[in-house]
């Protein structure tokens, strides 16, 4: 029975996950709806709640406002919305951290969360996973001996949470690993062990030994 239920525990706990999830997602960017008059929900007009629509208009919003920021003009609106943003008292502060946050995680050109690094964390011996975010501020630079780099530690098995992190780049090592499967492997609490990108090389075949001459009659 025990054996059963645990491999009834194995299908469940997964699908169980996934759809929590996806209710959360779909809950959440549900809501966007609530930018739309009410005359014109479908409450108002079919009698009754579409689940998923939110999601639909949500990717609709985010569609429209990338072509609209991708042109000459729509780049005049944002610059002028963000000087708006940018008056406003302990509103700034908020947005522009954010906004340089988001423009260095999401740029094709920036290097923060693209590389997987293992290092000795949090007492040498022990070693965890990490993220390169950067390099240390200038400010920050002067105080230090060396060459450092800025790495994010998550935590296990929520990653959004961790320690931000100047170490030494010789003491870092580079992972033959994608981001993606250091998340499952952070989130898994090493469970889901990834595997190797690139095959290991095989070592040359050791030559043979040469075959002794026989002495001629």
């Amino acid at each position: 029975m025990k054996r059963y239920l645990i491999a009834g525990l194995l299908v469940w706990v997964p699908l169980g996950i996934t759809i929590w999830v996806l209710h959360f997602l779909v809950t959440t960017l549900d809501q966007t709806l609530l930018l739309i008059p009410e005359n014109v929900r479908p409450e108002a007009i079919f009698g009754f709640h579409i689940a998923g629509l939110g999601v639909v208009l949500s990717f609709a919003i985010l569609l429209v406002t990338g072509v609209l920021a991708a042109n000459f003009f729509g780049q005049r609106l944002i610059g002028i919305w963000e000087g708006v943003l940018g008056r406003i008292p302990f509103v700034k502060s908020i947005y522009s951290s954010v906004k340089q946050v988001s423009d260095t995680v999401l740029s094709d050109q920036g290097t923060a969360f693209r590389k997987a690094l293992l290092v000795e964390f949090p007492r040498p011996g022990c070693w965890t996973i990490a993220f390169l975010t950067g390099t240390p501020a200038d400010a920050v630079v002067d105080h230090l001996a060396g060459e450092h780099i800025s790495i994010y530690v998550p935590t296990t098995p929520n990653p959004t949470g961790g320690y931000f992190v100047m170490v030494p780049k010789s003491d870092v090592r580079e992972l033959d690993m994608s981001v993606d499967d250091a998340l499952k492997y952070i989130i898994s609490m090493g469970v889901v062990a990834p595997h190797r990108r690139r095959p290991a090389q095989k070592a040359p075949p050791a030559p043979r030994p040469a075959a002794a001459a026989h002495p001629r009659n």
